[in-house]
């Protein structure tokens, strides 16, 4: 391998090792959008073979009785003698491919695709933002701000008529139905405007109280 190594966060190894898939194949992928590039598939001719001389080893002395575990475990031996070699090989071969299909930005080092690249930059998009796309998000931001503080400064108007003196039941004592603090429970049509006062000293009693909490009476 070459002493400068790229792509080491934004790959996935698709390689295998033995049977007739074996061989090697690498995916990139764009840090910025995720998009992914594909290596074209490189047989690995060795671990192939020892596949297939496991496949047939076995069936052959599977007929006779016997155990050909001894030339099974030779082919795989060869196979994964030349495997780290090989596929360090066709990685180098993977990576100088994917180059072509990638850019490094110089301000972050991330590599991304040609849809994330500001070519008159010469850095990504999330370093150098297209400037007319960050106009219309801005112009957007302005238009939802300014709607916003319209809205809330509407809210602060009509919170003049609003009554916050008096409670409201928020869970009706009938049905256990949520009421949003309305005059009738939408559940059952229990009548939530009155709280239910205490017999002997008028003072309010909790829904569904057996005794007045200020006096003790029993409701």
């Amino acid at each position: 391998m070459s002493s400068e190594i790229y792509f080491t966060n934004n790959h996935r190894d698709l390689c295998e090792q033995y049977g007739t898939g074996a061989g090697f194949q690498f995916e990139f992928n764009c840090t910025r959008c995720q998009d992914t590039w594909r290596s074209p598939f490189e047989r690995f001719t060795t671990g192939r073979a020892a596949g297939w001389v496991s496949k047939g080893v076995g069936a052959a002395w599977s007929m006779l009785g016997g155990n050909g575990g001894t030339i099974t475990s030779a082919a795989d031996g060869l196979a994964g003698a030349t495997w780290g070699s090989s596929r360090d090989a066709a990685f180098e071969r993977a990576i100088a491919n994917a180059q072509g299909h990638f850019h490094r930005c110089a301000r972050c080092t991330q590599h991304v695709c040609d849809k994330c690249w500001n070519g008159a930059q010469g850095l990504c998009l999330g370093c150098a933002p297209d400037t007319a796309a960050e106009a219309e998000v801005a112009r957007r931001r302005g238009l939802n701000d300014a709607v916003s503080e319209r809205a809330y400064s509407a809210g602060q108007r009509n919170a003049q008529s609003y009554d916050v003196e008096t409670p409201r039941q928020l869970v009706c004592p009938q049905c256990s139905h949520e009421t949003h603090g309305s005059a009738f429970c939408p559940g059952c049509g229990f009548r939530l405007t009155d709280p239910a006062k205490c017999t002997g000293c008028q003072a309010v009693v909790p829904a569904g109280a057996a005794f007045c909490p200020g006096c003790g009476t029993r409701q």
